[in-house]
């Protein structure tokens, strides 16, 4: 009998202690963060089924890491930078506590002055700062139909924003769509315009953005905490 009342106790104590140890092990809930994707035809998914885009698929491939993340798809196809700065401030809503910002393939595509594009892009920058939202901002690289002195400029303006402004940086959108760094292997990867990503392409680029973006979401939810 007396074995029979101290084994009750010993039990209770023994599953407590076996609940606190689950909790314990079990990651906590991640606080769900709002991503507002700001760009152009890249970010849209020009070409694609909406399930197919740039932003689907992220959403799709942060679900898959229960990140706890909703992305907002902010591209509109043929948008340049100033078109990007003169929506920034409607699109930073009270729900967004990040933004991704791909902005800068048009205004190449139409040989803006990267001298422009660059105070556009701070333009952009200095909404998000003025909100204390963190950044991702992703460049991308001219090519050399301008002469050597614009492609310099264009490069240089995401790394010396990045740096200015303290966001995350990812160098090249399209990047990821070059095997071993060999430009000619993107083709596979690009639909018949020859600048759109086929869906395969967007989950290459997608693969290569994700750890950026999780950043973001973590730098984000420290910035709420």
């Amino acid at each position: 009998m007396l074995t029979n009342l101290s084994y009750g106790p010993r039990l209770r104590e023994a599953k407590a202690l076996a609940a606190a140890l689950f909790l314990l092990a079990t990651p906590a809930t991640a606080q769900e963060v709002t991503l507002v994707a700001l760009g152009d035809s890249l970010t849209q998914g020009y070409g694609l089924p909406e399930d197919e885009g740039f932003v689907a698929q992220m959403q799709d491939w942060l679900d898959a890491q229960d990140a706890g993340v909703s992305l907002v798809n902010a591209g509109v196809s043929g948008d340049t930078t100033a078109g990007g700065l003169a929506r920034v401030e409607w699109s930073l809503t009270d729900e967004v506590d990040g933004m991704i910002v791909a902005l800068g393939g048009n205004d190449l595509l139409r040989g803006i002055d990267p001298a422009v594009s660059r105070t556009n892009l701070r333009g952009i920058l200095e909404a998000a700062e003025g909100r204390d939202l963190p950044v991702l901002l992703v460049g991308l690289e001219a090519t050399g139909n301008y002469g050597p002195d614009y492609k310099d400029a264009f490069d240089a303006m995401y790394p010396d924003l990045a740096a200015e402004f303290d966001t995350l940086y990812a160098e090249n959108f399209l990047a990821p769509l070059a095997e071993d760094g060999e430009p000619a292997t993107a083709r596979r990867f690009l639909q018949a315009d020859g600048i759109h990503p086929n869906a395969k392409g967007v989950a290459r680029i997608v693969e290569a953005l994700g750890p950026r973006v999780l950043d973001l979401a973590q730098a984000a939810r420290a910035g709420d905490s």
